[in-house]
């Protein structure tokens, strides 16, 4: 097959996604240099459009990237003023007391938030800046140099056949080259990994663990709404061979995000996660809740669930993984924005010296040492034990034991 002829096009950086990550690194390098030419490019229809997140915020990112949040009128504005925890039987519910958990699993200071609306937000701050954003424009392979680095995406490609040949309404797409490139994708993007097969970014991690995470938004009967408040399950209906819970948070508008994890490692090959949140909708905890409500959105996605062992090489020659690209999420917190947000502020910063300094295409080994020397590392190594305690103990010991590991690192500092 003849090699397909496309337009091109330069710039500093390249980003694919735009997520809190691919954004926080836009807006980063922008305020550094007014002058860079940086590009986001996002596969849906508007930026926030594959987003289904209702989240509890940590802001540690936020703060760290735009102080003045709040000034600037970021969509976040429902604070955490309650946490719950129940252990769930088929008919019942037990409360566990959030007092003897580790204090980094408390979500005060943190807010309920669409994160969805946040990167709508920080696309706006982006776009004020300078940053271009083309949504629309998903990314189907990487450009790759002479000495085998990355130097570009391709974009834009669509009307293949099954097999790969072109059909007749078939667009070559653009190339779109960068000093460096940026994958924010999330989960398990294509991109990605290729990239971490292609470089062996994983030689030195442990195998990555995941999860699906099923999410619905339902408006309910508001003499049952929360505002502000935070629910969390173990138990039922997963038995003792699959390991999961759920997340109800109460946000503005009388509106409730409701979700519900399974970890990839049960035995059962006949579970269905979507059965299953299913059937935790019927609980009568979660039934009354729901009774008389509207479900108004509902998605999936995968989660990484690895945590400190499994993040790989984040840095590779011409660009860099960011946020669930590199398997930032820290999984006893249930929250990763932060994380995906400070990795992309630390990338940007890497980005700019190198570029200041005449560079481009080479490795960013400064972001990699960052991400395990700096703020994320400390946010993830604290937790390194809980997954693998969870994968090779049951639940009741599982909660225990990992509290006990969380308790200890707090009192000493020990990661």
């Amino acid at each position: 097959m003849a090699e397909i002829e496309r337009e091109a096009m330069d710039y500093d950086v390249v980003i694919v996604g735009a997520g809190p990550a691919g954004l926080s690194a836009a807006i980063r390098l922008k305020q550094l240099d007014e002058d860079l030419n940086v590009v986001v490019l996002e596969k849906g229809s508007e930026v926030g459009a594959h987003i289904l997140s209702g989240a509890v915020l940590d802001t540690a990112g936020l703060d760290a990237l735009i102080p003045d949040w709040k000034d600037k009128g970021a969509p976040i504005n429902v604070p955490v003023k309650k946490d719950n925890f129940y252990m769930l039987g088929e008919a019942g519910k037990i409360r566990i007391p959030t007092t003897p958990m580790p204090p980094l699993l408390s979500n005060h200071g943190c807010y309920i938030v669409s994160m969805a609306n946040v990167c709508r937000w920080m696309a706006e701050q982006a776009e004020a800046l300078g940053v271009e954003i083309f949504p629309g424009m998903s990314c189907s392979e990487l450009v790759f140099g002479d000495n085998g680095e990355v130097k570009g995406v391709v974009a834009g490609e669509f009307g293949k056949n099954a097999d790969g040949t072109p059909s007749d309404a078939y667009e070559p797409g653009m190339i779109l080259n960068g000093k460096y490139v940026f994958l924010s994708e999330g989960v398990r993007g294509s991109l990605s990994k290729e990239v971490i097969a292609k470089y062996g970014l994983d030689a030195d991690s442990d195998h990555a663990k995941f999860g699906i995470g099923m999410k619905e938004i339902w408006e309910i009967d508001p003499d049952k709404h929360r505002e502000g408040t935070v629910t969390h399950t173990m138990g039922w209906p997963l038995g003792r061979n699959a390991g999961g819970g759920s997340f109800i948070y109460h946000i503005d508008n009388n509106q409730v995000f409701i979700g519900f994890v399974v970890h990839l490692n049960y035995k059962n090959p006949y579970l269905s996660p979507y059965n299953e949140f299913q059937r935790f909708k019927h609980h009568p905890m979660v039934a009354e809740l729901l009774k008389g409500g509207k479900r108004v959105a509902y998605g999936a996605r995968a989660i990484t669930e690895g945590g400190w062992q499994s993040i790989p090489k984040v840095s590779f020659p011409g660009g860099a993984l960011l946020g669930c690209s590199a398997g930032l999420v820290n999984v006893p917190r249930i929250k990763g924005n932060h994380n995906a947000m400070l990795s992309g502020k630390a990338a940007a910063e890497a980005a700019h010296e190198a570029i200041k300094a005449g560079r481009s295409g080479d490795e960013l080994t400064a972001y990699n040492d960052d991400l395990r020397s700096g703020p994320i590392a400390k946010d993830l190594k604290r937790v390194r034990n809980v997954k693998p305690i969870w994968s090779k103990l049951g639940m009741l010991s599982s909660l225990m034991l990992g509290g006990f590991d969380m308790w200890v690192a707090n009192l000493t500092g020990w990661n």
